[in-house]
């Protein structure tokens, strides 16, 4: 198997994208059924989703003002309900949205100051947001079980009392946190601080997120929802728009790449070869800048990525591709988004040698091995530690203020199946991989991070600050709702 240091470094496609595939064929048969040779109304010949690609600019989500501000706290207000898009060009399709939207709208948020979010949900069923990445105290976290009722509303806190990273938030309420975020309901929340904004990065419009994923779509633009149904979600989205382009001016750009996919993972270059450099993972800046020629993105997680396009000339069109897709996809599967450099700018920005300090944490007092898997077929069921996810029973019980190490543990060799792990309220340093020390990309403060079959990966962090129930999980969501979750507890 390609290790992921390999993959960054390299650019070739891991074997996990294969491996995935193969551990669902029964299931991906079954629900491509009735389906052969469906694309996702990707340039398709005498359907209605006959759209040439780069056709229509990539939105950028917009930043949500503040219903009111004091000198302390921002307040805003968000209605969870549906909506109609044209994820792709000329065909309307019906999604689920933070304000209708299908990529919710930007909270910029700043290291220190509180964020107050009430939300309502206008939708037929039970929402609980989560602030993915956010630490904060348990009846804030948008726990699965502490769920909105449809007509409700729920106020979060979020103090910010954290590093500048690029989170996000998105829905969580069991069995159909899966759906939901599917069909749209995910936004950005950026937290910037002083240090941050001393480095003189790329910022302004010149700081640009982007939210990648993958629907199933039907012919007349319906979002059709099967459970782990990976082979069929075959349309892929950038900011919500099917394979559209994106207008640069030939100066540096900070790009905040999001995977909002429930499965898929993406293999991320410039189609050239030209050097990209990430400053930035989950939760925080990396200690020093990394150039590397292409990145795995896995859903969850967040990179930050510095593009120069200087080095290109006005009339230059640049393809951002995705070499992971998975067997049998075509090119539309692998040119995710265009560049086009449309004039020039002057630019100030720059990249130092030194971003952030690197994580540092008190001696571990504790080490906890946790099993992924593994994954039970004939009852479709997803496990952590032979369980699946019951909210009624708390799996680990963690003193406030303990450091700990968890050893993760991926058991589904037999069917080849990756994990990617996230836990809420902490931040962790990542340790090792099998013993190696992880690649330039994981040395600064994760909350998520993949794990491969028949690997361990050792991870590090403090249960501060905040008591209560907290879950982790695997962040392919759809195995979330299958039962790969469990429950820790801050006493």
């Amino acid at each position: 198997m390609v290790t992921r240091r390999q993959f960054v470094l390299g650019g070739a496609a891991t074997a996990a994208t294969v491996v995935l595939y193969n551990a669902h064929t029964a299931q991906a048969t079954g629900s491509m059924a009735g389906h052969a040779g469906h694309t996702g109304g990707l340039l398709r010949a005498g359907s209605r989703l006959t759209t040439a690609p780069f056709t229509v600019q990539m939105p950028v989500p917009g930043v949500l003002r503040p219903t009111t501000s004091t000198s302390t706290t921002d307040y805003y207000d968000i209605t969870v309900k549906p909506g109609v898009e044209e994820l792709v060009p000329g065909v309307s399709s019906g999604i689920f949205g933070y304000n209708g939207t299908f990529t919710g709208p930007t909270i910029r948020a700043w290291q220190g100051r509180q964020v107050v979010v009430r939300q309502t949900n206008r939708l037929d069923r039970p929402i609980s947001t989560h602030l993915h990445g956010g630490h904060v105290a348990a009846a804030d976290d948008g726990h699965p079980m502490d769920v909105i009722a449809p007509g409700g509303s729920k106020t979060y806190h979020y103090p910010n009392d954290q590093f500048a990273a690029t989170l996000w938030y998105h829905d969580h309420a069991h069995h159909v946190e899966a759906e939901n975020l599917f069909k749209g309901l995910a936004g950005f929340y950026l937290i910037s601080s002083p240090d941050e904004q001393a480095l003189n990065l790329p910022r302004g419009a010149y700081d640009v997120p982007i939210m990648l994923r993958d629907v199933r779509m039907a012919d007349d633009g319906t979002l059709n929802w099967v459970m782990d149904d990976f082979a069929n979600r075959l349309t892929i989205l950038a900011n919500g728009r099917n394979q559209p382009r994106f207008p640069v001016q030939a100066r540096k750009y900070r790009f905040r790449f999001l995977n909002a996919s429930n499965l898929r993972p993406f293999g991320l270059g410039l189609a050239d070869g030209s050097t990209l450099t990430m400053i930035g993972a989950d939760q925080s800046l990396l200690p020093a800048p990394d150039d590397v020629t292409s990145f795995e993105l896995w859903p969850g997680e967040r990179y930050d990525v510095v593009i120069d396009f200087s080095r290109y000339r006005v009339g230059d069109q640049i393809m951002l591709t995705n070499s992971m897709p998975f067997p049998n996809e075509g090119d539309a599967q692998k040119q995710i988004l265009r560049f086009d450099v449309v004039g020039t700018a002057s630019d100030s920005s720059d990249v130092p040698d030194e971003l952030a300090d690197a994580p540092s944490l008190p001696a571990a007092t504790n080490t906890r091995r946790i099993q992924l898997g593994p994954f039970d077929p004939p009852s479709g069921t997803m496990v952590i530690d032979g369980k699946t996810y019951d909210g009624d029973r708390i799996d680990q019980t963690v003193p406030l203020g303990a450091t700990e190490i968890w050893e993760i543990y991926n058991a589904d060799t037999q069917y080849g199946l990756p994990h990617n792990f996230h836990m809420h309220l902490v931040h962790f340093k990542v340790l090792d991989r099998n013993g190696t020390p992880p690649p330039a990309a994981e040395q600064g403060w994760r909350d998520t991070v993949t794990v491969h079959p028949g690997e361990t990966v050792r991870v590090q962090a403090t249960f501060a600050d905040h008591r209560g129930t907290f879950v982790y999980h695997c962040h392919l969501i759809d195995h979330a709702s299958m039962g790969m979750m469990a429950q820790f507890q801050v006493v």
